[in-house]
């Protein structure tokens, strides 16, 4: 007969001892999102039941619910002594993943593929694996392999072309993130790497087409945003992108936002809306990450001096955060003392100022260095920003954001 949580918790107040009615409610816990509660219960039962397998096992589920993963790698490891069977090595791999232990969990995917050959998501996992351990060659056997059993698997159709990216096989890498988009046609980093591609090959309006596509599926990406303005203010066409990042701003704040309007601003010479989206910017710190913030704060207090809003003297002439065909660039009109001492902290080997795509290690904020530059006003923001200097202003995404987001639920 079956039982609602609520008629199973009643009976167990009149019959602690019901171990039946107990396994059926943590079962029934698990499934409905109930992780602590059937928790409890399963670890009851393991003490009376210390050699059954599935309680192991079901204790394993809700360990990976509640993201401890080195509990449920000793749940399943414990289910697989008792009784070693294909779904339990099968979350073990899924654990190991997590716990980026890739060895081990190239070793437990195979043994579910001893069983069971046509396994797509343990070719997928393996994939993966050896993508981590930079084993290229291998993972691209693997993601071959899944798409072959599973020729919907969309992730592994995704990690292809982040591959043939990578070695320069541009051809192979559109064709795979356009099988992406014909299996899943709002997956919206297929359409963002598709116009990387094409913004570098020099086919801008495909690019732009792209990105627009990608901020429709997720208007939360602001690298599209970033390659947009990049894009619009190359063609002059000033109206478009002020609609499309105003129209995202009004929805939901955002620092990097703010700052690539702030940027179209000075760009039309508009000082005062160039001033007041530098100042969102900085309000919003936590969202302020794919541009050094130092940058972003002494262009703050520069157009702060040319306004007038201030009767401190002008600070130095600044270096402005700018972009070139190929990354983000650090160069300006006024070459000021801070720009030679950066330069001088290159030729000493501290940074590699001849490399635009090192810019976030180049620009890291040095609090110390800088204290007498930045008002206090702005200490809350130094303070976040050495939490956070290590900042991806990649034109495409890396594989770590894939995986967090997307692999692990396939």
């Amino acid at each position: 007969m079956d039982y609602d949580i609520e008629t199973l918790q009643n009976l167990l107040k009149e019959d602690p001892s019901n171990f039946q009615a107990r396994r059926e409610l943590s079962i029934m816990l698990v499934n409905q999102g109930f992780n602590e509660e059937a928790e409890g219960n399963l670890k009851y039962l393991i003490k009376y039941f210390p050699d059954d397998a599935e309680l192991y096992y079901n204790l394993g589920i809700v360990q990976e619910k509640l993201k401890n993963f080195a509990q449920a790698r000793i749940a399943y490891e414990k289910a697989i002594e008792l009784s070693p069977q294909e779904d339990f090595y099968y979350n073990l791999g899924e654990v190991l993943v997590e716990l980026k232990e890739w060895d081990d969990a190239i070793s437990t995917f195979k043994k579910v593929l001893e069983t069971d050959p046509d396994d797509g998501n343990c070719y997928f996992n393996l994939g993966l694996c050896y993508l981590k351990k930079e084993e290229k060659n291998l993972a691209l056997d693997n993601f071959q392999k899944a798409v072959q059993i599973n020729p919907k698997d969309i992730f592994a159709y995704f990690y292809l072309g982040y591959i043939y990216e990578e070695d320069g096989l541009t051809n192979f890498a559109i064709e795979s993130y356009q099988k992406v988009l014909e299996i899943s046609p709002d997956y919206s980093w297929a359409y963002f790497n598709l116009a990387s591609i094409a913004y570098k090959s020099g086919n801008i309006e495909d690019a732009k087409n792209y990105l627009l596509k990608t901020v429709e599926y997720n208007p939360h990406d602001v690298q599209a945003y970033e390659l947009l303005t990049k894009i619009c203010l190359k063609e002059e066409n000033v109206e478009e992108i002020l609609e499309i990042l105003h129209t995202q701003l009004d929805k939901e704040p955002n620092g990097d936002l703010y700052y690539c309007l702030a940027r179209v601003y000075k760009f039309i010479g508009n000082l005062e809306e160039y001033y007041e989206n530098l100042k969102k910017s900085l309000e919003n710190p936590y969202t302020l990450t794919s541009f050094p913030k130092d940058i972003v704060k002494k262009e703050f207090k520069k157009a702060e001096s040319q306004l007038g809003k201030e009767e401190l003297p002008p600070p130095k002439e600044v270096e402005e955060y700018q972009e070139d065909d190929n990354h983000i660039e650090d160069t300006s009109s006024d070459i000021d003392e801070d720009v030679e001492e950066f330069e001088d902290e290159a030729e000493e080997g501290q940074v590699d100022s001849s490399d635009d795509e090192d810019l976030d290690e180049a620009m890291d904020y040095d609090a110390e260095e800088s204290e007498d530059e930045i008002s206090e006003d702005y200490q809350e923001y130094e303070d976040y920003e050495n939490e956070n200097s290590d900042f991806d202003e990649s034109l495409e995404y890396n594989e770590n954001e894939v995986e967090e987001d997307e692999n692990i639920e396939e």
